[in-house]
């Protein structure tokens, strides 16, 4: 089996005991961001899976973007990264 060179780890152990890899990551393609996609590079980012400058790269976010999704997603969990939520949010 061939396994491609890659920077960083491969896994990493969450909190909760389960094991992230990066086959758990969202495709570099992805174009509709729905919460649990966002969630998951929030993870991979947070736990050490990827850095924030290769989330950037590979999805084509800006920092305030991902800084926006990991501050969401501390402190309200996942509901806090779906769109009707940021909605509510910004209407306040």
């Amino acid at each position: 089996m061939y396994l491609k060179k890659i920077d960083g780890p491969r896994a990493v152990r969450l909190p909760d005991g389960t094991m992230m890899t990066r086959a758990d990551l969202p495709p570099a393609e992805t174009e509709r961001w729905v919460a649990s996609r966002k969630l998951a590079v929030v993870r991979g980012v947070r736990f050490g899976l990827i850095t924030e400058a290769q989330a950037i790269e590979l999805y084509g976010l800006s920092e305030e973007e991902l800084a926006e999704w990991m501050s969401a997603a501390k402190t309200f969990g996942k509901n806090g990264l779906k769109a009707t939520h940021v909605q509510s949010r910004r209407q306040l």
